[in-house]
């Protein structure tokens, strides 16, 4: 039997997950899992509610992108209720939905995944965190903070409060945006815009100057998976879906009300995360990857200046997709760059501060789907109700869920290269980690359950010898 090196926690990402590397006598890597282990019922405890309290209810999945539950969900209940929101709460939403790309993307970029790339993989434990950049760099630090609290003020603006906000209703949004409001949050945009430009130029510059790493750092042929709009610009808010594959040839664009026919979700013992794929190449053949890399590898623009100029350099990095896992960093950037833009064009649009903002349902159909891009990527709501409106099915395909199977895949390209069953530091094994951390996973959200849930207890002894098993599974 091969011995077991197991990573637990896993540091610097949403919810709880544990590694576990297979070495072999000689201390080389012959497997790895990474094990989702927390579970959430949210598609079975929604069962039997009106279909209209899920905008609230499924933001509590999760404290980090609830916005991004909030906006999916009023979608699928819009469908639901056959009610087209008015253009302005189009705009309010889509405002929301950027502060939260805005807060999400420059938190990981600068809290979670940077004290790898600003201090080092085999720097000190210790200070390998955001306390290490503030005392390195205390400006940057200060820059990040801002950064976070610019996308979360803007939240705060439309919906209350910066965490599980209260605004998308069915059919619109529950109050109008004022001039004051608008103007206050223009005031700050373009020094967010320089903030992030910094925050490119210092991923550009470790990524150009660590090619060797980059190179054989969980680099590995996959399609992709985004939204796109009309002409297959970058969208994160409405549109088709596009999948690619890993040459970057056209696999499919399809409607989000259609995911069903295209989209399956494959189980394996070991996790509670399940892998989603694309069901014409069946599992693993169909698997791919969603998110920021994959955002840009499936667009052929960005509908605003400053980031459409970086994403004509990240397209001009190989001829076809990006795979290198570490690109995601910049990719995630140009992202945020997009955001603040998008934020700008939202509040100069005309209509923004119309009180033209909810339509009433005529009668319910029954069933909706609500598909938006989370910052970690494809998000998928679907409801289906009775005549009384009461749900009777929910099934939700959650964004980091997409990811499984290239987290699984960069964690074992990653440990195959990097870690030494003989020679273990924990570099190596932090390094396994950051694999993971190029995805930003959000566990809390991803976690459910097909069929009957596996359960196995333990019983042991005081010095930890196995004395007894049960398992249901």
């Amino acid at each position: 039997m091969p011995e077991k090196i197991v990573i637990s926690p896993v540091t610097r990402i949403e919810g709880h997950a544990n590694v576990t590397i297979f070495v072999d006598d000689e201390g080389k890597v012959v497997d790895t899992h990474l094990n989702v282990n927390q579970f959430r019922g949210f598609e079975k405890f929604s069962e039997g509610r009106p279909f209209y309290e899920m905008l609230l209810i499924t933001q509590r999945i999760c404290g980090i992108c609830p916005v991004s539950h909030h906006l999916a969900s009023a979608k699928a209940c819009d469908a639901v209720a056959g009610v087209k929101p008015p253009r302005t709460a189009a705009l309010l939403r889509e405002l929301l939905h950027m502060g939260q790309l805005i807060q999400s993307h420059s938190m990981h970029f600068f809290h979670l995944a940077g004290p790898d790339l600003l201090l080092g993989f085999d720097a000190d434990p210790a200070i390998r965190n955001m306390a290490g950049i503030v005392q390195a760099n205390p400006e940057l630090a200060l820059k990040a903070v801002a950064l976070r609290r610019y996308g979360q003020e803007i939240i705060a603006t439309l919906g209350e409060k910066r965490v599980h906000p209260r605004f998308a209703v069915v059919g619109g949004v529950n109050h109008a945006l004022s001039a004051k409001e608008r103007d206050n949050i223009l005031k700050d945009a373009d020094r967010m815009i320089g903030y992030i430009q910094e925050g490119i130029a210092i991923a550009k510059e470790w990524l150009e100057q660590n090619q060797d790493i980059v190179e054989k750092f969980a680099n590995f042929r996959s399609g992709y998976m985004g939204l796109v709009h009309e002409g297959n610009g970058l969208e994160m808010y409405d549109g088709d879906i596009r999948l690619i594959d890993a040459d970057g040839n056209l696999l499919n664009q399809f409607h989000p009300k259609d995911y069903l026919r295209y989209i399956g979700e494959h189980v394996e013992e070991w996790s509670y995360l399940k892998f989603p794929f694309y069901r014409p190449l069946g599992w693993p053949d169909g698997a791919y990857r969603v998110a920021p890399l994959a955002r840009l590898n499936v667009a052929d623009r960005i509908d605003t200046p400053l980031a459409n100029e970086e994403f004509k350099k990240f397209k001009a990095l190989t001829d076809g997709p990006v795979h290198q896992s570490l690109y995601y960093h910049y990719a995630r950037l140009i992202e945020d760059l997009y955001g603040v833009e998008r934020v700008k064009q939202i509040l100069d649009d005309p209509d923004i501060l119309s009180t033209d903002i909810v339509a009433e349902s005529k009668g319910l159909t029954g069933e909706g789907v609500g598909c938006v891009e989370a910052p970690r990527g494809v998000l998928i709501h679907h409801y289906k109700t009775d005549e009384r409106g009461l749900l009777t099915k929910v099934n939700l395909i959650v964004s980091t869920g997409h990811n499984n199977w290239a987290m699984n895949k960069a964690v074992n390209t990653v440990a195959k290269a990097f870690v030494d069953g003989k020679k273990l530091t924990e570099g190596m094994l932090n390094r396994v980690e950051a694999a993971i951390r190029c995805y930003d996973p959000c566990l809390s959200c991803s976690t459910h359950a097909l069929g009957q849930m596996p359960l196995i207890v333990d019983l042991r002894s005081v010095d930890g010898t196995l004395l007894d098993q049960r398992k249901r599974s």
